[in-house]
């Protein structure tokens, strides 16, 4: 069992970490719907979401629908911007604000698109 200081020092280690963060698509190929969304952990987020869609029990009833009917391989998923930390800032640890933005930004540039993930983390 690890010692209290390593438990620390793990926890201070857990919490430098800076994953990428951003806007990402699912999309519909035969259908051409855009299920977008945004996340703090890009990796982690898209991981989860192809998970529980591979496993029916997605939250986002609409993109299951499609999985459902159409497939895993008839979707793309691309990062669509990634936005990156504040380096006048460091403390900064809540983005949420900029990445409900930059996705609204995408979904205006984007045809026939639904909001799918308000990151969940």
């Amino acid at each position: 069992m690890p010692s209290e200081a390593r438990k620390r020092e793990l926890k201070e280690q857990y919490k430098a970490m800076r994953p990428e963060m951003g806007v990402f698509v699912f999309r519909c190929v035969p259908t051409g719907k855009n299920y977008v969304g945004w996340t703090h952990d890009l990796k982690g987020t898209l991981n989860s979401l192809r998970f529980q869609l591979e496993l029916g029990s997605c939250r986002e009833k609409a993109l299951q629908e499609a999985w459902r009917v159409y497939g895993g391989a008839a979707f793309c998923v691309d990062v669509l911007e990634k936005l990156p930390y504040d380096k006048d800032d460091e403390t900064k640890t809540d983005y949420s604000e900029e990445l409900t933005l930059l996705c609204r930004l995408w979904q205006e540039k984007l045809p026939d698109h639904e909001e799918v993930w308000r990151n969940r983390t």
